[in-house]
């Protein structure tokens, strides 16, 4: 008697919502759209009536478009599970993983538009003026500041470098479960907001502080300073946000150490999360100066193979830019260079994406830069922001690479000299340890006595996800400017 076969169930069909069309279909049909005037371009916003269904159906085909692993996005996710487009796009990315096996892709975001905007183009975002290093992000946790911005709550309330968080509003930050209190309390996400504090001090002191939260203008460039060595002199720059408000500011400090004659750059950017790729072309070529730039690529993007902007190979490339490119100061007047053919730079696990790029692209034209702290975040991608409906949105486009073709740092760039951050000093302190460090191995070419292995694993280790996460993404990213691709 013959065994009956089953006859095989008919492949699932993708619902009208997942069939993919051009995103010019359902480009700026907006559930709720906007009205007046844009103030990014100064003219009526693009908006028009439209639906859910259809803003998610703009992500799903910007993402096919424009991402760079676009061909590896699961065929299984469907549109009409996710209640928002925002939630559709935060799922709308490679599963594949780092040699080391963390998510390649895991920076993918997005902003209110208008957030946007003010934190890329001002330098403004909430909070108390101080930047937070998690140390440990799980019980017991240690979460220290690591700098506070002048001329904010945290700096009139006299909380300085490395003072730690024991509690907020009453919750143990060092062993408390209570996590959503805690991210509520130590990143507030608008002005106006009340919170209390127990800090430990440097001196091992305790005290609690109440701060309200204000609308925080970042300063890119707290310290530039000349040091006064018995070598030379060594400039010392400690550079925090790759923004728009950056241009001047790392002018204005170029230009001192020119007129100083400083002959040796410890570049300190181990808080830097990145930012805007032309300013960290505009860095290098100050640092390194024309002998070694001019004709050189900074960095060169490389797309999806349906090179989806359309460029010609000379458009992907972001030259070291000699002159200025006009976010802060006027555009194209000379920029002031060093001539350097070494340069140090202080890293971390929050040294990330453009700040990586500027040593990758340094060490692309043979600039020695040797790195004293930890290894960097790993992030050689980068996104050109895209505005639809009051979301602006980040999906990785492009890997970039140096002259010489290299970019494979998923994992990070491992540090010459593994040194941990030294919270008992003020950045810009020659005793500070990372800095002492650079100091030290300019004269000697050694590094300090190697730690421990358990401190070496602790400041090799803390690139992992944090529990707590206060940095904005914009803050630890790779972006082109809004137009930047029309211009090249």
């Amino acid at each position: 008697m013959p065994v009956p076969t089953a006859t095989p169930a008919p492949a699932p069909q993708p619902t009208p919502s997942d069939i993919i069309q051009s995103s010019l279909l359902s480009e700026d049909r907006c559930a709720a759209p906007r009205t007046g005037i844009d103030p990014g371009t100064a003219r009526a916003f693009d908006d028009r009536p439209g639906t859910l269904a259809q803003e998610k159906s703009w992500v799903r085909a910007w993402i096919d478009e424009t991402y760079l692993w676009y061909d590896e996005i699961p065929t299984t996710l469907r549109a009409d599970v996710y209640s928002t487009p925002q939630a559709y796009f935060d799922v709308l990315r490679t599963p594949a993983l780092t040699p080391s096996g963390r998510p390649r892709d895991r920076f993918h975001f997005m902003y209110q538009t208008d957030v946007w905007r003010a934190l890329s183009q001002s330098g403004i975002e909430a909070g108390y003026g101080f930047e937070l290093a998690i140390l440990k992000s799980q019980p017991p946790r240690d979460v220290r500041v690591a700098y506070t911005e002048p001329n904010t709550p945290a700096a009139q309330a006299g909380v300085g470098r490395g003072a730690r968080v024991i509690t907020a509003d009453g919750v143990d930050v060092v062993n408390g479960q209570t996590v959503a209190v805690l991210d509520a309390a130590l990143f507030p996400t608008a002005a106006g907001q009340s919170h209390i504090f127990v800090l430990q001090d440097v001196d091992g002191s305790s005290r609690t502080v109440e701060l309200k939260s204000a609308q925080i203008t970042k300063t890119p460039v707290q310290h530039a300073r000349t040091l006064d060595t018995a070598t030379g002199k060594v400039g010392y720059l400690l550079f925090n946000d790759h923004i728009a408000t950056a241009e001047a500011q790392l002018v204005t400090a170029m230009a001192k150490f020119q007129a100083d004659g400083v002959r040796d750059l410890v570049l300190d950017m181990r808080y830097n999360g990145g930012g805007l790729l032309d300013v960290a072309a505009e860095l290098a070529y100050m640092v390194a100066g024309p002998a070694t730039t001019t004709g050189a690529v900074f960095e060169k993007l490389q797309f999806n193979r349906k090179n989806p902007f359309q460029l010609t190979d000379a458009q992907t490339v972001t030259p070291f830019h000699s002159t200025s490119v006009g976010f802060s100061t006027r555009a194209g007047q000379p920029l002031p260079q060093l001539g350097l053919p070494r340069v140090t730079v202080l890293t971390g696990a929050e040294t990330c994406s453009a700040s990586e790029s500027v040593i990758n692209g340094l060490r692309g034209v043979n600039v020695q830069v040797t790195q004293i702290g930890a290894t960097t975040c790993g992030k050689p991608y980068g996104f050109i922001p895209r505005d639809n409906c009051g979301t602006t949105y980040f999906a990785i486009q492009f890997k970039g690479v140096n002259n010489q073709n290299f970019g494979d740092y998923a994992d990070g760039l491992a540090p010459t000299c593994v040194v941990a951050d030294d919270f008992n000093r003020a950045l810009g302190d020659p005793a500070e340890g990372r800095l002492a460090a650079a100091l030290g191995y300019r004269i000697t070419g050694t590094c300090p006595a190697v730690p421990t292995a358990a401190l070496r694993a602790d400041v090799l280790d803390i690139r992992g996800e944090a529990l707590l996460s206060g940095k904005s993404a914009l803050r630890t990213s790779r972006f082109l400017r809004e137009g930047a691709l029309q211009r090249r």
